[in-house]
């Protein structure tokens, strides 16, 4: 990305108080983690911001943080707010309200033969309030929104189009589509690192879990190095990698390399002879690390460092003497 697309991207956010993200049909882990850690981060910007998918979220997106907040529309705390039920003429005299102990009571006055609804047939709509820029994760193009998308409501929205799909059509008036990403996650982490916005713990969590999940937790062998550079930076601002395999669906025995710990015995008389039989070899020369392995290493080294700390003392579990206070 360009230095002057980076900086119209940072001059629309500054500027916008009202903010939509929106992803296609169906989301993976991955588009969703990206578009729940940019409605985390706005919100901690004090922006007015909602997050909409045109399909219910799956059990599988349930540890993703904010996953609640996934609504069918935009603009849910920004827009206004219409009570509806059915209506047939003449059955209701009038409209009015009342304010009642910071309460805004609607009366609705029947006519002579009443009213031929009841209160299960109200209905409350949250109407798409007016967005400064929408973000749109994933979605190769707008028909994948479904009715999250209205062109008439967004005719003033600046439409930011993130993908790491080629076969995106390019919409919008920002695009940020490159496939050089092995995952959205890594693409959305690299992009508000560099313009410079706070990622706290429950954002890093979001998009450690995308990455995870889009890489087979690094098994992938197209996995890029910037997704091994963002996972260290993402897990030294608190987020597990343990978690993130949990969320993506990995067992416990993927959550940390191990060793078996056993290795072969020779039999001792064996061990002194070899000690006066066998000449030592040079040693060969270390095998040149790549910047990949390198990321890796720390990966792991920081899994095994959080997992240290969450260890409970030797002491933990062994019984405790209660020693009553000499000043009773």
């Amino acid at each position: 990305m360009d230095n002057n697309t980076l900086q119209r991207l940072k001059d629309t956010i500054d500027k916008s108080q009202s903010i939509g993200v929106a992803v296609g049909k169906n989301p993976s882990l991955d588009e969703m983690a990206s578009a729940l850690a940019l409605f985390l981060i706005f919100k901690n910007m004090q922006k007015q911001v909602s997050v909409a998918s045109p399909t219910e979220p799956i059990v599988a997106l349930s540890s993703l943080v904010g996953i609640d907040r996934v609504q069918g529309s935009l603009g849910g705390e920004g827009g206004d707010l219409t009570v509806a039920f059915p209506y047939k003429e003449g059955e209701i005299e009038k409209v009015s309200y009342t304010i009642e102990n910071s309460r805004l009571n609607i009366i609705v006055k029947a006519g002579q033969d009443g009213l031929s609804f009841s209160e299960k047939d109200v209905e409350y709509i949250r109407g798409g309030g007016s967005l400064n820029v929408l973000f749109i994760i994933g979605a190769g193009r707008l028909s994948d929104l479904g009715n999250v998308y209205n062109s008439d409501a967004t005719q003033e929205t600046t439409i930011v189009n993130i993908d790491n799909d080629a076969t995106n059509e390019r919409f919008g008036d920002i695009v940020l589509v490159s496939d050089q990403f092995t995952s959205l996650c890594e693409q959305v982490a690299d992009l508000v690192m560099t313009l410079g916005f706070r990622i706290d713990v429950d954002t890093a969590q979001n998009l450690l879990d995308g990455i995870i999940d889009a890489t087979d937790n690094f098994r992938q062998s197209d996995a890029s190095s910037l997704a091994f550079e963002m996972a260290g930076i993402l897990m030294r601002a608190g987020a597990s990698r343990e978690r993130a395999v949990v969320a993506s669906g990995g067992t416990p025995a993927e959550r940390q390399p191990q060793n078996s710990g056993k290795q072969m015995q020779m039999p001792r008389h064996s061990m002194q002879e070899n000690k006066r039989q066998v000449q030592p070899e040079p040693k060969p020369e270390p095998a040149p690390v790549s910047k990949q392995d390198e990321v890796r290493q720390e990966i792991n080294q920081l899994s095994q460092s959080q997992a240290k700390q969450e260890e409970p003392p030797s002491d933990w579990l062994t019984p405790k003497v209660y020693k009553g206070s000499s000043n009773f």
